[in-house]
């Protein structure tokens, strides 16, 4: 199989199940959102840290596999099997919360992304995990969507601030807080 098809030169592509839709269609954009948080996913996890935030790491991107497989299904009877999210997901991504949260200080204020550049790769990557939950819930407005996925959505982006801390700990980084000029 060729990578190019050429079928998309019109600007449209299919989803699982057949449909052609314009490349800048609700459901592109909501599983390209999803696409780009694994690629920046990928860049936290080469970096210098330990190795069971990088083992995570890989379970989280398999995990967002999963989100935009199933945002990119257009079908009730799919051919394909679409993989999908459980309880269990998010109660990882809860548990590794909790844990990280015992050897941090209670936050005062809202936190001034960087000190590091792995801190700052996860504060991208939060971002861009918020801006993918907004787009699910854009899509959801008009379609159906698991609300797993956007649950799952939410939490990681919780669980990645909570590592950009943690990681910030671990470097020695200096955490600086907001003080808003009042």
């Amino acid at each position: 199989m060729k990578i190019y098809t050429k079928t998309g030169d019109s600007g449209t592509t299919s989803l699982i199940g057949g449909k052609r839709v314009p490349k800048y269609d609700l459901r592109i954009e909501a599983y390209g959102t999803v696409d780009e948080l694994i690629s920046w996913i990928g860049l936290v996890r080469d970096q210098d840290i330990d190795e069971n935030t990088v083992e995570l790491l890989v379970e989280i991107q398999d995990r967002l596999m999963t989100c935009a497989s199933i945002l990119a299904a257009d079908c009730d009877d799919c051919k394909l099997r679409i993989p999908s999210l459980k309880e269990e997901d998010i109660g990882l991504l809860e548990n590794s919360i909790d844990s990280m949260e015992e050897s941090l200080e209670p936050l005062s204020s809202f936190v001034l992304p960087g000190g590091h550049t792995v801190i700052s790769y996860v504060h991208i990557a939060r971002n861009v995990c918020r801006r993918a939950e907004r787009n699910a819930l854009r899509l959801s407005a008009e379609f159906s969507v698991d609300e797993l996925l956007i649950k799952y959505l939410n939490r990681l982006s919780d669980y990645l601030f909570v590592l950009s801390r943690k990681l910030g700990k671990d470097l020695e980084a200096a955490e600086i807080l907001w003080k808003p000029r009042l």
